[in-house]
Order: structure tokens, then C-alpha cells, then sequence
């Protein structure tokens, strides 16, 4: 296995060489992915790794919006704090989305916004991902090429197979090195890319149909996300890259998006379409809250482990240990309620604290009604909490929950292979 540090997680420099067997022990209950391939497999594998790590170098000098001293300084912060590097860095990317939005709401409407869009956030992928940022880069640009030479037909398919499948292959990547272990790698930003092109093939797609006059039932229903000519580069990786959704999401559609960057969301013919709300409130409360369930996390996860802090990767999770399975059933069961509570709050955090920073220069306002009247601040909502912990049923539990990959998956997969009855949408 080779040695990783947080900019050579997926593209090094060293030859990769497989671990070697070793039998199963008491306290590594973890099967591993050497005891589950063939052993032919691991010579494939490890060729293919080291052609991919051998432009780790090339990776590397990408990485020219992050300065050295300021690696310096986060890797003295999580010593300080006890933390490791990757934590650190993803907990202040989250936070510095709330400046970059303030910054974003002062720019004026137009092409400095999506270009601001696509620095600051390429920026926190760096600080975050380092090297591996090249991976969103790459996909990004790919699919911004077939967009503009492949035909309708043939991209709204291609597109999002491509997509599927480098996202599937660097999370094989993932468990091939650690098997059933935790990395923070690109693959975390790279599935809420494939979100956004997977769903901009679609709505493209849809754009062309309706501009030709033969939208199908799929189309109509999808009419307001539909685009009918491919934006500019700049603010195609502005949308891709957005500084506000890059890390953690919600990866809502494009049109949402421009609409906050051009101010059609917000004006009509230089006139407001409503009275426009303030965003203080709808900045504030996801803040508060996202930092709430940080807390909650970091205090309950101590008092409450589910793995042991000492070795989570490696040693026997709590709840299989001796010492717990000898308490009462009640006691199992209360303190794996409370810890599962606790480990959501992870979620909460990132979700809660990503959807104020959309709000904050209006990317998370719905807009206005027909008639003027606000409609709400749901666009950047990924999770209702109390709706979800208290869900008196699956359907509402699964629907409170990731709700912009709800939204994915209602309208760019389900209803797009004639999964919707009836009639089948095809």
C-alpha cells in the first residue's frame, strides 16, 4: 500500500505495491480487499494505479492557488487542536464559503460572478484535496467537450455514463487502498459533480427538444431546468466549481445557478419581480444550526463512539466488544440510538452550514410566484431535521434526506427510464 499524505491520496509518485496476505485476527474484523480479488488481480490493479499515479508530479503543479505557507499553517492548527490535516482543512473550507458568499453578493451580476465562482472554488479544492482537484477539472472539461460536439441524442446519454463511471472507479480506487476504511479524497466533491452534469446533459437535452418543438413528457415536466444552448466556459466552470457546493453540496441545477449570478432571479427589465426578501435571516439560522451539530458531533462522538477511537479502522468496533454486548439489550439499544443520532450530525453540519452559504448571495432563494409573493429558500436545502428525525414514515424520512439527490434521481433517473406510473415516461 502505498504511503499517502493529503495531496498524494490518489495520484503519487511511488510504485504501488499491494499489501501482502495476512490471516484475520481478533481485532482486524475488516475483510480485506486482497482476501476478496483474485490474487492475478492485484498485478492488473497495481499497473493500472502506478499509470495513474505516475502523473502525480504533473498533478502537483496544478496546485498554484494555495500558498505553501498557508499548508504550513493548517498542519500547526490541527496539531494544536488534535485533529488530523483532512478534517482541519474540510471544516475551514466550510466556514470560508461564508466570506466568499458576501464577497459574491457585492459582485455585480454577469460574468465576474461566475468567474469568481470558478477561482474560489477551484481555491477550496486545493486547500481541501490538494493534487486531486484534477480530477473534477478533468471530468469537468471532458464533459463540456462532448457537450459541444457530440449531438443531443448522443451527449444527454454519454455524459452521464462518463460521469458514473470515473466517480465508480475512484471509489474502487478508495476501497482497493483501504478497504472498507475512510478517506476524505476527491470522490466526496466528485459525486456532487456528477450530480450537476448528470442533470445538465438532461436538462440540455430537454432545451434542445423543447426548442424544436417536440418536448417529451419528461421534458415538459423538467421545463424550468431545461437549457437550450451551452453557456460559456466561464460559466460552465463557474456552475461546475461553485465555491458554495463544491465540498458538500446540493447540487442543484444550472439554471438555478445562473439565475442568481445573472440577477434574473431577483429582476425582470431592471425592475424587482417582488418585494426581495432579506437574506440575513436565511444566512443566519443554517449558520447556527450547522454550528449546533458540529458541536454536537464533536462532544457526542466522544461520549458516544460507535468505532474505537484508538484504531477506527483497524481495532473492533464498540458496539462488538465484550465489555458492550454484556450490557442489557435496553442499554445496547439506547446507546446505539443516541450514537447513530450523533454520527448524523456530521451531515447536519456540512448541509446546514453549505446551505447559508448559498443563501447568502441568494443562489438558495426560490424566487417569486406569479403574483410577486416570495416562494421560499429551499433551493439550497439538502435536509429538514426535525422533519427527518421525527418521519412518521419511510416516504417522509427518505424525502427530508439528501434532498437534492432525491431531486437527481426523481428527475434525471427515475422518470428518464420509464420508471414513473403510469403512463412510463419514454
Amino acid at each position: 500500500q502505498p504511503e499517502l499524505d493529503h495531496n498524494t491520496r490518489s495520484l503519487g509518485t511511488r510504485p504501488f505495491v499491494p499489501p501482502p496476505l495476512q490471516p484475520p485476527t481478533e481485532t482486524k474484523l475488516l475483510v480485506k480487499m486482497e482476501r476478496v480479488l483474485p490474487e492475478w488481480s492485484h498485478a492488473v490493479f497495481g499497473k493500472a494505479i502506478d499509470f495513474v499515479y505516475s502523473y502525480g508530479d504533473m498533478a502537483e503543479s496544478t496546485v498554484v492557488l494555495v500558498p505553501k505557507f498557508v499548508d504550513t499553517w493548517v498542519q500547526n492548527l490541527a496539531e494544536t487542536a488534535g485533529q488530523d490535516v483532512e478534517t482541519v482543512e474540510f471544516t475551514l473550507g466550510i466556514f470560508l464559503c461564508y466570506p466568499l458568499g458576501l464577497i459574491m453578493h457585492m459582485l455585480p451580476y454577469g460574468k465576474l460572478k461566475h468567474l469568481f465562482s470558478f477561482l474560489l472554488g477551484a481555491f477550496l479544492l486545493q486547500f481541501t484535496i490538494g493534487k486531486q482537484w484534477v480530477h473534477l477539472m478533468i471530468s469537468s472539461l471532458a464533459c463540456y467537450l462532448m457537450f459541444a460536439v457530440l449531438p443531443p441524442k448522443v451527449y444527454k446519454t454519454a455524459v452521464p455514463v462518463f460521469m458514473m463511471l470515473y466517480m465508480t472507479l475512484g471509489h474502487l480506487h478508495r476501497q482497493y487502498i483501504n478497504y472498507l476504511g475512510y478517506d476524505l479524497d476527491f470522490t466526496g466533491p466528485q459525486m456532487v459533480l456528477t450530480i450537476k452534469l448528470y442533470s445538465m446533459a438532461y436538462n440540455m437535452y430537454d432545451g434542445y427538444l423543447i426548442k424544436t418543438g417536440n418536448p417529451d413528457r419528461a421534458a415538459k415536466k423538467c421545463a424550468p431546468f431545461a437549457i437550450e444552448s451551452l453557456p460559456g466556459i466561464v460559466e460552465y466552470l463557474g456552475y461546475t466549481f461553485c465555491f458554495a457546493t463544491a465540498l458538500t453540496g446540493p447540487g442543484y441545477e444550472f439554471k438555478s445557478y445562473a439565475a442568481a449570478c445573472d440577477g434574473s432571479l431577483l429582476y425582470k427589465d431592471g425592475k424587482p419581480r417582488g418585494n426581495i426578501p432579506s437574506n440575513f435571516m436565511p444566512t443566519l439560522k443554517p449558520f447556527l444550526v450547522g454550528l449546533t451539530c458540529m458541536i454536537v458531533f464533536v462532544v457526542g462522538g466522544a461520549q458516544f463512539p460507535l468505532l474505537d477511537p484508538s484504531d477506527p479502522q483497524n481495532a473492533t468496533p464498540v458496539l462488538l466488544t465484550e465489555e458492550f454486548l454484556a450490557n442489557p439489550w435496553y442499554y445496547r439499544y439506547a446507546y446505539q440510538w443516541v450514537a447513530l443520532f450523533v454520527v448524523r450530525q456530521k451531515y447536519y453540519f456540512a448541509w446546514k452550514c453549505a446551505e447559508g452559504a448559498n443563501n447568502i448571495w441568494y443562489a438558495g432563494f426560490e424566487g417569486f410566484d406569479d403574483n410577486g409573493k416570495v416562494i421560499g429558500w429551499d433551493g439550497a436545502c439538502n435536509v429538514k431535521i426535525p422533519a427527518f428525525e421525527l418521519a412518521p414514515n419511510v416516504k417522509t424520512l427518505s424525502a427530508m434526506w439528501n434532498m437534492k439527490t432525491a431531486n437527481w434521481l426523481s428527475r434525471y433517473v427515475y422518470i428518464r427510464t420509464g420508471g414513473a406510473p403510469p403512463p412510463p415516461y419514454r
